[in-house]
């Protein structure tokens, strides 16, 4: 369970983090890092979520 919340956390801060750049903003913008820890918080749900 624990390899997949790491996964969860890895993957979700990284595709979160990157959607900003797809309306153009940049990589360290405000926008990219607020939705990179939403991502992130999701990854982890998801991980435990299939983990258990």
């Amino acid at each position: 369970m624990k390899k997949l919340v790491w996964f969860g956390l890895i993957v979700g801060s990284t595709l979160g983090g990157m959607v900003p750049s797809l309306w153009g903003a940049d990589v360290f913008s405000f926008s990219s890092i607020i939705l990179s820890a939403v991502g992130g918080l999701l990854g982890i749900y998801l991980g435990y979520l299939l983990g258990r």
